[in-house]
C-alpha cells in the first residue's frame, strides 16, 4: 500500500515538474486573463454564456492543478512553507466561490487576482517580486528621509509663497501636495514662474529641490532595488546549480542493495531456464 502511494506521488512529482504541464498552465493563466477583460465588453448572449462555461472549466483545472502540487510535495509543512503555495491556493480557494448573488462582484475580483499566478509561475518574475518585497525596508528609510526633505520645503515655501497663490501654498500640508505635483515634473514651470513674478530667486528653491527628491532619492530607491535583485539572482542561480548537482548525483549513485538482490535473483532465474534447455 505505502509502494503504491509512493509510486503515485513519484508521478505526481514528475507531473508537477515537466516543462509541458507548467507551460500548459502558464497557458490557461493567459486565457483566464482573456476571458475576464472579456467580460468588461457587452458580448452577446451566447459569448457570456461560453465564457462562463470557460471560466467553470478555469476553474476546476486550477483546483486540480493546485491539488497536484499538493499531493506532490513531502507533507503539507513542507507545501505551505512556500509562501507562492499559500498565494495559489488562496486565489483557487477564492474563486470556487459561486459567481452568484450577493458575492458576485467579490467572485469576480478574486477571479481577477488569478492573472497574478503567473508571477508564481515563472521564476523569474518570482525574483523581481521577492527582489521588491525585501527592498521595502530599505526604501522605506528612503521614502522616510524624503517626507523630512518634503516637510521642510513645504514649510519654507507655505510661509514665503502663500501670499502669492493660497490655493498652493496656503498651508504646509497643499505645499508638500504642490512639491510633489514638482517632483513629478506635472507644469511644474508654471508654479515656478508664478513665484518668480514677486521672488525672481526663488528658482534657487525649485531647483535644489528637484535636484534632491528627482536625482538623489530617485536614484538611492533604484539603487536599493538593484542591490537586493543582485542578490535575490544570485540566490536563484545557487539553487538552480544545487538542483543540478542533486540530479548528477542521483544518476550517479550506485544501485541500492534491492536492485543488486533483484538483478541477482534474475540471473538464478536465467541459469535455471538454461539448465533446464540443456538437459
Amino acid at each position: 500500500m505505502l509502494a503504491n502511494v509512493s509510486g503515485i506521488q513519484e508521478k505526481l512529482k514528475v507531473i508537477d515538474s515537466s516543462k509541458m504541464f507548467q507551460g500548459f498552465v502558464i497557458f490557461v493563466i493567459i486565457v483566464s486573463a482573456l476571458s475576464i477583460g472579456a467580460h468588461t465588453y457587452h458580448l452577446p448572449s451566447w459569448m457570456e454564456q461560453g465564457l462562463s462555461l470557460l471560466d467553470i472549466g478555469i476553474t476546476v483545472f486550477f483546483a486540480i492543478e493546485i491539488v497536484i502540487r499538493f499531493l506532490a510535495s513531502d507533507g503539507p509543512k513542507k507545501f505551505f512553507k512556500n509562501g507562492w503555495n499559500i498565494f495559489d491556493t488562496i486565489i483557487v480557494i477564492g474563486s470556487l466561490i459561486p459567481a452568484g448573488g450577493s458575492a458576485v462582484l467579490l467572485a469576480r475580483l478574486l477571479r481577477i487576482f488569478r492573472v497574478l499566478r503567473l508571477v508564481s509561475m515563472i521564476p523569474e518574475l518570482r525574483m523581481l517580486v521577492n527582489a521588491l518585497l525585501k527592498a521595502i525596508p530599505r526604501m522605506g528609510y528612503i521614502a522616510l528621509l524624503m517626507f523630512v526633505i518634503f516637510y521642510i520645503y513645504g514649510a519654507i515655501g507655505s510661509m514665503l509663497f502663500a501670499h502669492i497663490n493660497d490655493f498652493l501654498w496656503g498651508d504646509v500640508s497643499v505645499a508638500m501636495l504642490t512639491l510633489f505635483r514638482v517632483s513629478t515634473f506635472e507644469s511644474w514651470t508654471s508654479v515656478m514662474y508664478e513665484t518668480m513674478a514677486v521672488y525672481p530667486l526663488s528658482w534657487i528653491y525649485y531647483l535644489s529641490f528637484i535636484f534632491l527628491t528627482a536625482f538623489v532619492f530617485l536614484n538611492m530607491m533604484v539603487g536599493a532595488v538593484l542591490d537586493v535583485m543582485t542578490q535575490e539572482t544570485a540566490v536563484m542561480r545557487a539553487e538552480e546549480e544545487q538542483d543540478e548537482t542533486e540530479q548528477q548525483d542521483a544518476s550517479d549513485k550506485p544501485a541500492s542493495a534491492a536492485d543488486v538482490a533483484e538483478l541477482k535473483a534474475q540471473i538464478a532465474e536465467l541459469k535455471g531456464l538454461l539448465t533446464q534447455k540443456a538437459s
